[in-house]
């Protein structure tokens, strides 16, 4: 199995650089978003859990990540991990199962903090996108796809998003086989890395 890493700041463009890369490969396939893992605190009340940072390290479970992964890696399927944007809770489909295959690919901010996750990767790809860029692309996508209002979005790029992003999610460049520019969005890009992946010249360790 070949795990791919792709790692980068909020509205880089790494779920959409991810999803093409699964369409065009020709062996079986399948995408992990690290934010399906975002621990659930259902036990707050709405408030008080949209006002967690969603951007540090420690919002997801590492573990359960590692452990899904490695049920992958053995073999063995997994239940499909969720997460519900506009409520701030947990979603998950445990009716539904990803099963192995030939390629994993991992999508998130944080998907090259733990060391123990980065271990397991064969191939790490950093997206470098100005990040005055992945504002104006954030709050597109907050606004069209996870029901937020603008001044909120404001408040927690401020606040969490972008001193999160000088911390550490800018500092993981230093891990990355392949630094992409400019986004997900480049064809020309997804183009190269698949026909690289399809041809073998990305091999697992």
């Amino acid at each position: 199995m070949l795990i791919i890493g792709i790692c980068g700041a909020s509205g880089s463009g790494k779920s959409t650089l991810a999803e093409e890369l699964v369409k065009k490969i020709t062996k079986p396939a399948v995408l992990i978003n690290q934010d399906a893992y975002y621990r659930d605190h259902a036990y707050l009340p709405f408030e008080e859990r949209a006002k967690i940072n969603y951007d540090e390290p420690c919002v997801f479970e590492h573990d359960e990540l590692l452990y899904d992964m490695k049920q992958l890696s053995e073999g063995k399927s997994i239940t499909r991990k969720q997460y519900d944007y506009a409520n701030h809770r947990r979603a998950d489909q445990t009716n539904e199962l990803i099963h192995p295959a030939d390629i994993v690919i991992i999508e998130g901010i944080h998907a090259f903090y733990d060391e123990r996750l980065r271990d397991m990767m064969d191939f790490k790809i950093y997206i470098r996108v100005d990040p005055d860029i992945c504002l104006l692309r954030r709050v597109k996508r907050d606004i069209n796809h996870r029901g937020r209002e603008i001044n909120g979005i404001a408040e927690q790029y401020l606040s969490t998003v972008k001193p999160m992003y000088e911390r550490y999610i800018k500092t993981y460049i230093e891990y990355a086989d392949l630094i992409v520019a400019g986004g997900g969005k480049n064809a020309k890009i997804s183009d190269i890395l698949a026909f690289y992946i399809n041809a073998g010249q990305v091999e697992d360790k």
